[in-house]
């Protein structure tokens, strides 16, 4: 029987774009750029776990200030430095009291004789570099004699009358929960899908995207220095047209138009950090004029926000969520079936891959700055 699904092959993923854990290719390419790990307020004077590109790490700030982000399992015997306490200097492992400071050194073995003396310096507990900026803290997780500096984006540098910066990890691009349990790119790539808007939201972000007939918008999509950019153009029929600009800042950075359709630049830029392969959060840093504008941008589908709805109401008013989430956690992309509106898509896709080659080929990807003073 034609187009049975008895006959359906036996599905697969495109790990190479998908897999994020160390050693696999993307998993590679994304070390080698800052990403956050948290807002700045995340990192305390309590241990917190935090869990990024498949590796689970412990995250805090010291007496002085400084924050810390360290490989879990303490050097000594591997007791957790969750249960660490976090002190002036660093953070002191619960069982045996070695103290580490936010670069990981040993600076305290309080039941070694004479305070550990030489052994101390022999030890170092592993370690990430943070830096923080935009609200946010940043890590860089890649090869050590390969660390770029920590880009300025030119969007979120230039402030207006009474702007200021604010950081958001609440899940607002998402449209969903905070944490989504799918793959990172299935929301990456879908910033590159234009065309998905005037039919899925539709039913829940109102007629500003769509028009009250719903107008399909002309679509251009094009390749610049550092990643894929579509142009979105709707003759609104009354003298008026919509013109909106939505980028791909490779590898993982997201620049969407105002939802409200404010004229002008972006007010925000997200990043679309992994956690793990099946798993993703999105860092947003905007420009606002009052606290929590971005979490006041979510939509609200028959009154209620994501999560105040009925799965009923799920099923009535699905967003980008349900359509992400919904390809499960690792889209099979054997299954798939492109085609001209997916130009974007595969504009993204291909781009990755290239950087993907440049990596393994042992250069640097795009988008790395190693001048001070540079902006995205």
């Amino acid at each position: 029987m034609s187009g049975s699904a008895y006959l359906l092959a036996e599905p697969s993923y495109d790990a190479e774009l998908t897999r994020v854990e160390r050693g696999t290719a993307m998993g590679e390419l994304l070390r080698r750029y800052w990403h956050p790990v948290g807002l700045s307020g995340n990192a305390g004077g309590r241990a917190r776990r935090v869990r990024i590109l498949g590796e689970d790490l412990i995250l805090f700030r010291d007496g002085g200030g400084r924050p810390g982000l360290v490989y879990p399992r303490c050097c000594h015997r591997g007791t957790d430095l969750y249960y660490g306490k976090v002190e002036q200097r660093g953070i002191r492992c619960c069982y045996h009291g070695w103290l580490f400071d936010p670069e990981g050194n040993c600076l305290d073995m309080p039941v070694e004789p004479n305070g550990g003396d030489n052994f101390k310096r022999k030890v170092r507990q592993p370690w990430y570099p943070l830096q923080e900026r935009y609200g946010l803290i940043f890590a860089y997780m890649g090869p050590p004699d390969l660390q770029p500096l920590l880009p300025c984006f030119q969007l979120l540098e230039e402030l207006g009358e009474e702007e200021f910066i604010e950081a958001d990890d609440s899940g607002v691009g998402t449209g969903g929960g905070a944490v989504a349990p799918c793959n990172w790119l299935q929301h990456y790539e879908n910033v590159m899908d234009p065309l998905h808007v005037p039919i899925l939201h539709d039913g829940f972000s109102g007629t500003q995207f769509v028009g009250p007939m719903g107008i399909i918008p002309e679509v251009r999509y094009e390749t610049f220095a550092h990643g894929v950019r579509s142009y979105q153009y709707r003759d609104l029929g009354d003298g008026r047209a919509l013109n909106r600009i939505t980028e791909t800042v490779l590898p993982n950075v997201r620049v969407v138009a105002s939802p409200r359709l404010v004229p002008g630049a972006a007010e925000s830029i997200g990043w679309t950090l992994p956690l793990d392969s099946a798993t993703y959060r999105i860092y947003t840093a905007a420009r606002v004029n009052e606290r929590q504008a971005i979490r006041r941008q979510r939509s609200k589908p028959g009154g209620k926000v994501w999560a105040e709805m009925t799965e009923q109401e799920h099923q009535d008013y699905p967003g980008d969520w349900e359509a992400q989430v919904g390809q499960g956690e690792i889209t099979y992309h054997s299954e798939e079936h492109l085609g001209e509106s997916d130009r974007g898509i595969s504009m993204l896709r291909g781009m990755l891959r290239g950087e993907l080659k440049a990596v393994a080929e042992g250069r640097d990807p795009i988008g790395l700055t190693r001048t001070p003073g540079e902006e995205l």
